[in-house]
């Protein structure tokens, strides 16, 4: 192959592999999420939801990188299994709030083994998956906590 067309190979993408370890990740989350009977989407929303109790959707969508199209199916189908409920905001009824439910508050207890679960499917170690988030944050402008 000629040199000028190096670049153009798949094996010297970056986006290809971070494509693909997304993909299987997200894989690899399936048959735990399963058991808690949430995709992937609704458990970061979940988690987003366990971490703040409540916000606006507009602000959900920020945190999670989802545009509301997204979010709204995933928010419904929460709130149609009770985990959330969705209320105009008094203030400005244009912003509609979520708020995470008892029973969404409950499932975060069923969901803990979750994180444990994944690292076992991973072959890295504390410190590069550390690193690697670390690095996943710097490309997406996130800052580390």
């Amino acid at each position: 192959m000629d040199n000028k067309y190096e670049a153009l190979r798949l094996c010297n993408q970056l986006c290809f592999p971070l494509y693909a370890a997304s993909k299987e990740i997200i894989r690899r989350y399936k048959p735990v999420l399963d058991e808690l009977e949430l995709t992937y989407t609704q458990y970061i929303t979940m988690m987003v939801m366990w971490e703040h109790g409540s916000m606006s959707v507009k602000d959900m969508g920020k945190v999670l990188y989802l545009d509301s199209g997204t979010l709204t199916p995933v928010l419904k189908k929460l709130e149609q299994k009770g985990f959330i409920t969705r209320k105009r905001d008094s203030a400005d009824e244009r912003v509609l709030v979520v708020t995470v439910t008892d029973e969404g508050m409950a499932l975060r207890d069923r969901a803990l083994d979750v994180p444990a679960k994944i690292a076992c499917t991973l072959e890295l170690s504390p410190e590069e998956a550390i690193m690697l988030a670390g690095i996943l944050r710097k490309i997406i402008g996130e800052q580390e906590d």
